[in-house]
């Protein structure tokens, strides 16, 4: 889950050469050469064509709109755009298996941002993009558990994972901004205005040493929001969870912000 420990670090990160996946050739041999130069499309376009049946799947169940397919269309050439630049510029030539997985949550999510779309024309979400956005949250973890047992694990899948995370928590809060009001988009633009912050005040990109109660937090904002979106709560009760959801997200950001601003004082 989005944990500000990794936001951060987010913004030198694909810059930084990862750890190769399985049967990749060592650093400085002609074969890494070639295959840090030779575009890594193949499992992108494959990646590209389940997004494309799954966005098909969910027009024929419950239908798309144009903004919906505007929304997801977009959603998927820039993922895969900004997916295949970080490969080249962390020399990986192939997905590794751990990074195929969060793959499959950036396609479920790319059905959850089409229900979003549609969400800006009044379009209520149905169960289905409840069940691709439980999924796509159920899954996060796999991908890290994969790529630690397969030793393949890399700043850049990390990278990779927690963009994933980031962009289904912003579009589950575009999903409730009209049920629940606008102010609920501050849950998925925080980690975004985080790092935005970064680029005046440097000092808010150190690291941080690892808490607990940072990736509680974290794992929380998503729990909460497909619950909102599920609408299986009394509207009341839907609000104050995502207030307090809210709130306590706003808490640990607080916190760390703190945290660097004395680090850096001294």
């Amino acid at each position: 889950m989005v944990g500000q420990r990794h936001v951060v670090q987010s913004m030198r990160l694909l810059d930084r050469p990862g750890t190769p996946a399985l049967g990749v050739p060592t650093p400085g041999g002609p074969a890494c050469a070639a295959a840090v130069v030779a575009p890594p499309v193949g499992g992108l376009i494959v990646g590209l064509a389940v997004q494309l049946g799954l966005l098909v799947g969910l027009a024929a169940m419950v239908g798309i709109g144009p903004a919906g397919w505007t929304a997801a269309g977009a959603f998927a050439l820039g993922t895969y755009a900004v997916l295949g630049g970080g490969m080249r510029r962390a020399g990986r030539p192939r997905l590794g298996p751990a990074d195929v997985v969060t793959l499959s949550r950036a396609i479920l999510v790319g059905g959850v941002v089409a229900a979003a779309g549609d969400a800006l024309t009044g379009s209520r979400p149905g169960p289905v993009v409840v069940a691709l956005a439980a999924t796509a949250l159920a899954l996060d973890g796999v991908d890290g558990a994969v790529a630690r047992r397969t030793g393949t694990a890399s700043p850049w899948g990390a990278r990779f994972d927690m963009e994933v995370d980031a962009a289904l928590i912003l579009v589950l809060s575009v999903l409730l901004a009209q049920p629940v009001g606008l102010w609920v988009l501050a849950i998925g633009g925080m980690r975004y205005a985080f790092i935005a912050a970064g680029r005046f005040w440097p000092w808010l990109t150190a690291p941080l040493p690892p808490r607990r109660s940072r990736k509680i937090v974290a794992a929380t904002q998503g729990i909460v929001l497909v619950v909102a979106v599920a609408h299986v709560l009394p509207h009341p009760a839907t609000v104050l969870a995502v207030q307090l959801a809210l709130a306590a997200l706003t808490w640990s950001f607080g916190r760390d912000a703190r945290q660097l601003a004395r680090s850096a004082a001294r």
